[in-house]
């Protein structure tokens, strides 16, 4: 099998005995829990739409590997127009679910290991490069949703993996055996890790020699023994409890984070992809660094849903013609295409590894992902402008549908002549869940730390900037001699 449909992705997520703690207690059935079902929802969209023929040239290629047709989430970017039809399927997605999809850090993990697998193999004549393509075509195969775990939980900022005092606040390997390694630690952050088949381990920062124990890569399957996930908590995530639908806001889809902690897990040595070679970490982050924001077209798809949002209630209010509403839109049009015209211009400006799979332009995917880090705020500032102070203050789906009470608020929340006071109150509760709510998780805040914080992005933007280059430039104009 090539490719699931979205009911056998959800048969066989199901099928999965994962160890995962909410609210402090254990979850027996995480794929029918309130809470964690929406996000389950929106990964299980990446496989709907490729059973759908007019998606079918964005969500499915052929593997360079097997010949096979394959979900381009468990592709390898062989050409420029790879990386382009990458972003624009992830654009289509958000705004299919308008939330995070989660299958995003798998596919750039895949296409970051697999080439930096290559260059390890190419200095030392190690196998880390067919091991990691036998698991690649393990994953097209059976069409898997794999997680990609990098950020550790760091600890003191301020020291190195080895120099902490707690040497497992990076994930470290803690015995080595004739078969494997056994490794201990923590990843933060990780998105839709419960609604996965595997999760994809790789370093999070550049290493030295003494971090040895830390340059370590290697998946393994959900249901391996002393693998927890601790859920995160989201904005306004009980809501999903109280049976709500309009409260909600976005009611079918979502997204979800998670502590997962790795207590002494065995990795078998086929598994592993790196094991030591600390000088290679630093070009296995900064890949998957740049693969990553490049990934962040993601929010362009989201930000269609919040500006059609933000128009709606314009309509519903009865000013859809008011110049400065009309301002505040072609705003929002304005930053979210800016956000995308860089996600584009860093896949067509892609550039052969090596291994012989394509990598984004590094400068422009990091310039994209500084825009991310601003532009949705911006845009989530004029949405609620556009709003009003009735987006937070309104009452609930219990009071509307209420026989004592719901009269009145129909009575008073009526908008435009015509337009019901559901209507309403779905298009408020929407832009809510946008910009404060469980969505703004992966709007906003993952906008801003997701792939590595703003800062991090200005490091690579100064370092390729070529700033001696430009220098020049003016100097030859301004016809200035040495």
């Amino acid at each position: 099998m090539a490719l699931k449909t979205g009911e056998q992705y959800l048969e066989s997520i199901k099928n999965i005995r994962m160890s995962i703690y909410l609210f402090g207690k254990k979850i027996e059935d995480p794929v029918n829990h309130p809470i964690l079902r929406p996000s389950l929802n929106s990964v299980k969209m990446t496989y709907e739409l490729a059973e759908m023929p007019e998606y079918q040239d964005l969500l499915i290629t052929t593997s360079h590997l097997t010949g096979e047709k394959i979900n381009r989430f468990t592709a390898i970017h062989q050409s420029p127009e790879d990386l382009v039809k990458k972003v624009r399927m992830q654009r289509l997605l958000g705004q299919k679910t308008a939330s995070c999809f989660q299958r995003c850090v798998g596919m750039d993990g895949f296409n970051s290991v697999y080439s930096t697998a290559f260059e390890i193999d190419q200095k030392y004549g190690t196998d880390y490069f067919e091991r990691f393509k036998k698991f690649l075509i393990y994953a097209q195969q059976e069409d898997l949703t794999v997680d990609g775990a990098m950020t550790d939980v760091k600890g003191d900022r301020g020291k190195s993996p080895s120099a902490q005092a707690d040497p497992d606040l990076y994930l470290r390997v803690v015995e080595r055996r004739e078969d494997g390694v056994v490794v201990r630690g923590a990843k933060a952050h990780q998105t839709g890790i419960i609604n996965s088949h595997e999760v994809l381990v790789m370093p999070t920062i550049a290493l030295s020699p003494e971090d040895k124990d830390y340059a370590i890569c290697f998946a393994v399957p959900m249901d391996t023994p002393n693998l927890h996930i601790i859920i995160g908590r989201q904005s306004c995530d009980t809501r999903k409890l109280e049976g709500s639908e309009i409260d909600v806001g976005n009611s079918q889809y979502g997204g979800m984070e998670g502590l997962t902690i790795f207590d002494d897990v065995f990795v078998p040595n086929e598994r592993i992809f790196m094991n030591g070679e600390t000088e290679f970490a630093s070009m296995m982050v900064e890949r998957f660094a740049g693969y990553h924001r490049s990934s962040y077209a993601c929010k362009t798809g989201v930000g269609d849903v919040l500006i059609g949002a933000a128009a709606l209630i314009a309509e519903y209010n009865g000013v859809p013609r008011a110049s400065h509403i009309r301002d505040k839109l072609v705003e929002m049009i304005h930053l979210n295409e800016t956000m995308w015209s860089s996600a584009v211009a860093s896949s067509w400006e892609g550039s052969k590894l090596p291994a012989g799979n394509y990598l984004i332009d590094l400068l422009l995917a990091n310039v994209c992902k500084q825009n991310v880090t601003r532009f949705p705020y911006e845009m989530a500032r004029l949405a609620e402008d556009l709003a009003g102070g009735i987006m937070v203050t309104a009452p609930s789906q219990k009071d509307l549908e209420s026989p004592e009470i719901g009269h009145y608020v129909k009575k008073y929340l009526v908008g435009k002549d015509g337009v019901p006071v559901e209507d309403r109150l779905r298009v408020l509760r929407l832009i809510e869940n946008l910009t404060l709510g469980t969505a703004a998780v992966g709007y906003l805040t993952e906008s801003l730390h997701g792939a590595g914080s703003p800062q991090a992005q200005r490091i690579i933007i100064q370092r390729m900037g070529n700033l001696e280059a430009k220098k020049q430039l003016a100097k030859d104009i301004a016809r200035i001699k040495e």
